[in-house]
């Protein structure tokens, strides 16, 4: 984790900033295949501030464990904001988490579309006090990268939250 887009360092001013607040941290991830749960779980005493992660590469899983809506898969695809957002609301609800990341995307090199190449991702992060930004990007890479740009933003857009909610 030792490049610029998201340092360790980083990864601990976000584990404090929670762990000093009392607050806890949850995701679910699928293009990412866990890669955001690993890099949280690299810092020793991260149990402080992380429930748990789940892992939700099938829309099927999507559904069953994270209650995504059907009908927002089958208009909009699984990646969209509209399922990353409902990613957000099960796994907070599933996880009793303050604060959560929620990943979907395209890593590629096969399944991109002319609406959605490859390196397309959604990124949301949400609190359980009703903050929810989901956003798309698009990436550029091997399929390693993009899970690593993928995963790497979605931390920093959490510590950022995390700075403005709890440094006040």
């Amino acid at each position: 984790m030792s490049d610029e887009l998201f340092t360790v360092q980083q990864m601990e001013e976000l584990q404090e900033l929670l762990r000093q607040n009392n607050k806890t941290l949850t995701c679910a991830e699928s293009c990412t295949g866990g890669l955001i749960a690993s890099l949280i779980t690299e810092i020793s005493g991260s149990s402080d501030i992380f429930h748990g992660s789940v892992v939700t590469y099938s829309n099927e899983i999507k559904i069953q464990e994270l209650q995504v809506k059907k009908e927002n898969l089958e208009q909009f695809g699984a990646v969209s904001q509209e399922v990353v957002s409902d990613m957000l609301d099960g796994v907070l609800s599933k996880f009793k988490a303050n604060y959560a990341i929620a990943v979907s995307g395209i890593a590629g090199p096969n399944g991109g579309t002319k609406n959605k190449p490859v390196g397309t991702v959604v990124i949301g992060i949400a609190s359980s006090n009703a903050y929810k930004k989901v956003v798309t990007y698009h990436f550029s890479g091997n399929r390693k990268t993009v899970q690593i740009q993928t995963a790497k933003t979605s931390l920093q857009n959490l510590l950022n939250l995390l700075k403005k909610d709890l440094t006040k």
